[in-house]
């Protein structure tokens, strides 16, 4: 069949089910960490999520869209996994189920499905979560590395909340946690801390990012500046301050940062279109997440800055459009 369009006429074997494999495989490494530090309930975590996302989105599409099954371009999968990468791993079963619900029918579906939501789906679930089940979504395990359970149920806190207890000395004024003194870097590298189970190992983190800026699936824009922010910030705050909860290197290895920074934030839908305007995204992304981090009630902020910056994406893209060529100066 002829099609008639306008230029650039470009063909491709890149289609968005392949773009969609490349996320799910550059995932994985992190899936792995997730197991070997928080074992089985890690892996149920994970299987919970995805399943919920693939039948909602399956249902959704029979029964209410009555259009073609979308299931197959694995973006309902992608939405699980990042999901699951949220919670923790003692969440409930029916609460992750409500989160995928929230997630594919709310954030996804009911804006058109791919390509048409204006906020990340996993994102809208988890923060859903988040407020409806506060105590659920703050219980921490501490990790025990090759270990298929945790043989004494034994919870802690978070990197980011003993950096929010910290007073200016770097004391942990927190007497209820088991831990009392911060993660080493390399645990935190490595990912043997407390947190949510897919954010806890930067490495893994940063493998899935050289596997996907290898296949070219994003850019190292977006990633970059919204690290490069954080870690900026926090130098300045830790150096005028001397306070040590801004310690630069604990901020940017601990958290949701690295998962936000590099699956979620560089989301097509809802991430912009130029170079110029995803530099503009990321610092605010950023600026809004040590904000959030240093001045606000809550220890973590990658969730809500990159969701406030979502909403923003359109105005973005209006202001930081690319020259056509041929245009006047």
């Amino acid at each position: 069949m002829l099609k008639i369009s306008t230029n650039p006429h470009m063909q491709t074997s890149r289609n968005t089910k392949s773009l969609m494999l490349d996320v799910v495989i550059a995932l994985m490494p992190a899936a792995v960490a997730a197991v070997l530090f928080f074992g089985l309930d890690a892996l149920r975590v994970i299987l919970t999520s995805v399943a919920g996302c693939v039948m909602f989105e399956y249902l959704a599409c029979r029964y209410w869209l009555k259009i073609k099954n979308t299931t197959s371009d694995y973006s309902a999968i992608i939405t699980g996994l990042l999901l699951a990468y949220n919670l923790p791993s003692t969440m409930p079963c029916w609460m992750i189920l409500i989160g995928s619900f929230v997630a594919i029918i709310i954030a996804k579906v009911c804006f058109g499905g791919l390509g048409c939501n204006i906020f990340n789906p996993a994102l809208v679930g988890r923060v859903f979560l988040f407020i409806s089940f506060p105590v659920q979504m703050t219980v921490w395990p501490n990790p025990h590395f090759l270990s298929l359970f945790s043989p004494d149920g034994s919870t802690g806190a978070t990197t980011l909340r003993m950096l929010k207890s910290m007073n200016n000395s770097g004391e942990i004024s927190a007497e209820m946690y088991t831990i009392d003194e911060l993660p080493s870097y390399l645990d935190m590298f490595l990912g043997n801390v407390g947190g949510c189970i897919g954010e806890i190992s930067a490495l893994a983190l940063l493998l899935g990012l050289g596997y996907m800026l290898w296949r070219k699936v994003i850019t190292w824009h977006i990633p970059f500046y919204y690290l490069a922010t954080v870690l900026v910030m926090t130098t300045i705050l830790y150096y005028t301050t001397g306070n040590a909860k801004f310690l630069p290197m604990a901020h940017l290895l601990s958290g949701g940062l690295m998962l936000g920074a590099i699956f979620m934030a560089t989301d097509y839908t809802t991430s912009p279109m130029t170079v110029k305007g995803q530099i503009i995204y990321a610092i605010c992304c950023g600026f809004l997440t040590v904000i959030i981090r240093s001045f606000s009630a809550y220890p973590e902020g990658v969730s809500f800055a990159i969701l406030i910056m979502n909403a923003f994406v359109p105005l973005i893209d209006k202001f930081a459009v690319q020259r056509y060529y041929g245009e006047k100066k």
